[in-house]
């Protein structure tokens, strides 16, 4: 298993806190999102590591140095004002390289048992699915219909049973990953170079046979994708506390 993870942007809506550093390099209890990352991902066995930069690509890489993971993988996209459907193209090696896949994206603080329920998930390609969604557009969700997943965005299209939130994390196998690049490039050449990479992963689940896809319930863990500047006193305050001991 191989770990992409997807740090590129400017994250503009986080206002003052992201314009020194990305914000994978945002810092909870002593320790950054890139640093929790890899100690993670090294938690539930997973050692090669691949990630797609742009701002702050510079302070990525010495983060890295500081914490003593030289092998990790830097992808540069010079294009990463623009959707993160380009860094999932410029990741294409990546994705392509064989094998299965976790992708990530880098702004989140999380509980480690969600990657030990990815890792042990029954299905090849999977999401992490969080009922406790927020309303509005915000959340991209996940709906589910007959115990599977049937539509992917931040305005569902699809009939359902339910939707939840997606985490950001995702389980692909080798064929789908490298579907998922075809898609990318598919969006790109329809000159959709703004949108969000979830874009290419909902075509393909779109386009799969019932069952390809599956979904694991991580309601009632904790964690936090870190957008707005409240997210960051949340994080702190509500997420961080409780998170297992060893990911404080």
């Amino acid at each position: 298993m191989r770990a992409v993870i997807f740090a590129a942007g400017l994250g503009s809506r986080l206002g003052a806190a992201s314009e020194q550093s990305p914000k994978i390099l945002l810092s909870f209890g002593g320790r950054s999102l890139l640093e929790r990352h890899l100690t993670q991902l090294a938690a539930v066995g997973v050692s090669e590591i691949t990630l797609g930069v742009g701002y702050g690509a510079d302070q990525i890489e010495a983060e890295l140095k500081r914490i003593g993971a030289p092998k990790v993988t830097l992808v540069h996209n010079p294009h990463y004002r623009e959707g993160s459907v380009v860094t999932l193209w410029t990741l294409r090696a990546a994705f392509t390289g064989g094998g299965d896949i976790l992708a990530m994206d880098g702004d989140v603080l999380y509980d480690r048992r969600m990657l030990e329920r990815l890792m042990a998930s029954r299905h090849s390609n999977a999401f992490l699915l969080d009922r406790e969604v927020e309303p509005g557009e915000e959340p991209m969700k996940l709906a589910i219909r007959d115990g599977q997943p049937v539509d992917f965005r931040k305005t569902l299209e699809r009939e359902c049973e339910f939707y939840g939130e997606s985490v950001g994390f995702f389980r692909f196998d080798e064929s789908a990953a490298a579907e998922l690049v075809t898609a990318a490039e598919a969006i790109i050449a329809a000159d959709r170079r703004g949108d969000y990479m979830e874009e290419a992963i909902r075509d393909v689940l779109l386009a799969s046979p019932p069952g390809r896809f599956g979904f694991e319930d991580v309601t009632g863990l904790p964690w936090i994708e870190i957008d707005f500047a409240e997210d960051m006193a949340r994080a702190t305050d509500e997420i961080l506390p409780r998170l297992v001991a060893e990911d404080r």
